[in-house]
């Protein structure tokens, strides 16, 4: 992982990863079927932004022609599900493979979804108060920094617009899933505040790569206790302008809403 420092070079790296995964049939790029599609169109659907829980359906503001964007959401999962239901959907991604898995369902059910290749950190492609909500999984892992995500995720919602973001507990990554898996127990690398995940030459999985503070304290606020219970976490945000305190992301949004998804949590329990 040697000199992969550069945001281009980070950027390169998970697009060529997540391309590689939609072709070994990752869960998170196989795209939705035309069961749930059909389901959505009668108003029964649901998605998911934490790996098993699905957001709660109050979290949603009216979909009929709401203008959302599925931000760093290829796949064709959740696009797909609230065009169904109604809404004007953009789903802006990494990885062209990912879009490609939105633009099948698009055409298989007769859906009008805007695919845009992009980085989730500069959306200059989309105006100010573009959209009215924003479905954001967790993706913001991949990225250097996560601020610039925010900044760009509030400029282009309206006011009191709607950020439902997910998060991966940042103390995940202490330990090394593979070697459990194989009855073993490893820690993850840390090089002063940065933190590295390196799988190794040829392997092929997506980088993490960050900073152990930013990841803290910009993700779920200063103060927060990040050792509760649950590896991933759901927020419903509204960008109304809040500042400050654990009650925000301190980028302009008020938390409204949040629930813990245990997924993972008994694996290290049982260690």
């Amino acid at each position: 992982m040697d000199g992969l420092h550069g945001v281009d070079d980070i950027m390169g790296y998970n697009r060529r990863a997540w391309d590689r995964q939609v072709e070994r049939g990752n869960r998170w790029t196989m795209p939705v079927g035309p069961e749930e599609i059909a389901r959505a169109r009668r108003g029964d659907w649901r998605i998911v932004l934490t790996p098993t829980k699905p957001v709660p359906a109050d979290w949603f503001p009216p979909l009929s022609g709401l203008d959302v964007l599925c931000l760093a959401s290829g796949g064709g999962q959740q696009g797909p599900i609230l065009a169904a239901a109604g809404a004007n959907v953009t789903v802006l991604d990494n990885s062209p493979e990912q879009l490609a898995r939105d633009r099948i369902v698009a055409e298989r059910e007769g859906l009008a979804i805007e695919a845009v290749l992009g980085d989730m950190a500069d959306m200059s492609v989309f105006p100010d108060a573009r959209f009215g909500l924003s479905v954001h999984p967790v993706s913001n892992v991949f990225v250097p920094d996560v601020r610039p995500v925010w900044r760009e995720a509030f400029r282009v919602l309206r006011p009191g617009g709607t950020l439902l973001a997910g998060f991966m507990n940042p103390v995940y990554y202490l330990f090394d899933f593979f070697a459990l898996e194989a009855g073993g127990f490893a820690n993850y690398a840390y090089i002063g505040k940065n933190l590295y995940l390196d799988m190794g030459a040829g392997n092929d999985e997506a980088e993490i790569w960050g900073f152990v503070e930013d990841h803290l304290m910009a993700q779920m606020g200063e103060g927060d206790d990040v050792l509760r219970l649950g590896w991933t976490w759901a927020y419903r945000l509204i960008a109304d302008g809040g500042f400050g305190g654990n009650d925000s992301l301190s980028m302009g949004y008020s938390t409204k809403a949040q629930y813990i998804d245990l997924f993972g949590w008994e694996t290290i329990i049982n260690t």
